[in-house]
């Protein structure tokens, strides 16, 4: 019996102590753990993943474990609440429709990065040269890959601009695929007249002919944000290693942004793509710093400094686009409250110590790489203006004004308010104030009253919520351009219908 004990010891032992020898006789042995990430092949996931950031966690005595699973974002909420992964990355919007259901598994520690120009909604030019050509439509084909950031777009779209036919719901006209490169071979080939694609094949549409950009990323602002969860009961239990994590991140993505050949060298080698490509893909993404997650995203501040909640933002417009759509009934968010969807200590703990090397709090350490470029609007003729493209009518509540007068009221000023949040979204576009009467009484009359409608809303904008006058052109019809009446419309309600404020955001071609 002792003999059989004996044996049973050592067979059960002596692998352990092998793995220990070997442990203590390696580099191993410094190791202190493994963390688990799990990801997809987004070019914006590439600092996660890089070479770079994979060397200074194992100086930091982690090995970082990377696991793509293919933008399988329902299995991967699932995961990390089981504890099976340690980290995740998300769009905002693919968190809450995933993670809902979950009672939301991970806290968002950190903003990675923004689409800006890697998805966009593409159509054939003679169909759909713009977003209102599709209101009203019965016969446009959209196709799509299902709860993809990039459907994340046209949900917003839709809301946004109040054209629910960008969601159509006919078998006939909603278009699934398992893919944007699928999307966009229907799309070429004329099976479907809009699709939803990202890069890099968005630019391979676009170099067809009769194709054209609907609406891009790079024309929005923190609508489809990159978002890094760490599993809560990990969180509470390793502070110390989700600090390093974060510390190693930011030093790996301040030596891609200050050495861009190297990063271009490395996705090249990741991807297998011509430099070309990798240079398109590179520019549809915005990494986003310590200092821009904290004063931008996080609402932390340095002393004596301002700091914005941006990401606030982008998960409360990211639910109301979410409800808009369907997908939920009402508000998901638990108590409605966003913050708790997210964990700023270790952010301002790595900036109030500046703990990951860089520049002092309140400074910008990024290159011009990665910076924010706020748009800046030169004064235009009115021929300049009249040759800008119109994107789409924001969705606007009705603007009433009394009989004859232009003074804008509380309930007008309320409703403006209201489309302000719509417009943040979209800080590169100009914006066209259209003012419209009914067709009643003197034509010349109607256009002064209704321009002068136009400009106490554009001047509303600009005194009350700062936007740019260059940006805005304020514009009256008269009675000149009535919305069509339906067959059964009594006229007094049709003419109830006609006054009416647009916001109209337009752009220039390039």
């Amino acid at each position: 019996m002792l003999g059989a004990i004996s044996i049973v010891s050592v067979w059960i032992l002596l692998p352990r102590l092998q793995e220990f020898r070997q442990r203590s006789t390696s580099d191993a042995g410094r190791m202190r753990g493994k963390i688990t990430l799990a990801l997809d092949n987004w070019i914006g996931y590439f600092i996660l993943r890089s070479p770079e950031m994979k060397n200074l966690m194992r100086r930091a005595g982690l090995s970082l474990m990377i696991e793509d699973d293919r933008a399988d974002y329902q299995t991967r909420m699932k995961r990390l609440k089981a504890g099976e992964l340690d980290f995740a990355v998300a769009t905002v919007d693919s968190y809450i429709l995933n993670g809902a259901s979950l009672g939301f598994p991970g806290s968002i520690i950190m903003v990675v990065d923004e689409s800006k120009g890697g998805d966009a909604i593409l159509a054939r030019r003679d169909r759909v040269p713009s977003l209102d050509a599709l209101k009203g439509t019965t016969d446009i084909r959209v196709a799509f890959t299902p709860n993809s950031p990039s459907n994340h777009l046209a949900k917003a779209a839709a809301y946004h601009f109040n054209v629910p036919e960008l969601l159509p719901t006919s078998p006939t006209r909603r278009i699934e695929t398992k893919g944007s490169e699928e999307a966009f071979t229907k799309l070429i080939s004329g099976t479907t007249d809009v699709a939803v694609l990202w890069e890099p094949d968005v630019s391979r549409a676009l170099a067809h002919n009769g194709i054209a950009k609907i609406l891009g990323t790079e024309d929005t602002e923190k609508l489809i944000v990159d978002i890094l969860l760490v599993n809560r009961k990990y969180s509470q239990k390793n502070p110390g290693v989700i600090k390093d994590f974060l510390s190693a991140y930011f030093q790996s993505l301040k030596m891609y942004q200050e050495n861009r050949d190297i990063l271009r060298k490395e996705v090249m080698a990741e991807t297998g793509l011509p430099g070309a490509a990798v240079d398109t893909m590179l520019k549809g993404v915005k990494w986003v710093n310590l200092t821009q997650n904290c004063e931008e995203w996080f609402g932390i501040a340095p002393p004596g400094g301002h700091a914005d909640s941006g990401l606030r933002t982008a998960i409360d417009s990211a639910a109301r686009v979410l409800v808009n759509a369907g997908d939920f009934d009402a508000n998901p968010l638990p108590d409605g409250d966003p913050y708790r969807l997210t964990y700023s200590a270790y952010l301002e703990d790595l900036f109030v110590t500046g703990s990951v090397g860089f520049t002092k709090p309140g400074a910008d350490p990024a290159g011009a790489f990665s910076k924010q470029r706020k748009a800046s609007f030169q004064e235009l003729t009115a021929e300049q203006w009249d040759q800008l493209k119109e994107v789409g009518t924001l969705k606007l509540d009705p603007v009433a004004f009394q009989h004859g007068h232009s003074s804008l009221d509380l309930l007008g000023k309320e409703a403006v308010d209201k489309a302000v949040e719509l417009l943040s979204h979209y800080p590169s576009f100009r914006l066209v104030v259209k003012g419209h009467t009914d067709t009643r009484g003197d034509p010349e009359q109607n256009r002064r009253l209704s321009q002068e409608r136009a400009e106490a809303v554009a001047r509303y904008l600009t005194v009350a919520h700062n936007v740019d006058p260059a940006r805005i052109r304020a514009v009256g019809y008269g009675g000149e351009r009535p919305l069509p009446r339906s067959e059964d419309e009594p006229l007094r309600s049709w003419q109830y219908r006609l006054p009416r404020v647009e916001l109209v955001l337009v752009r220039e071609e390039y």
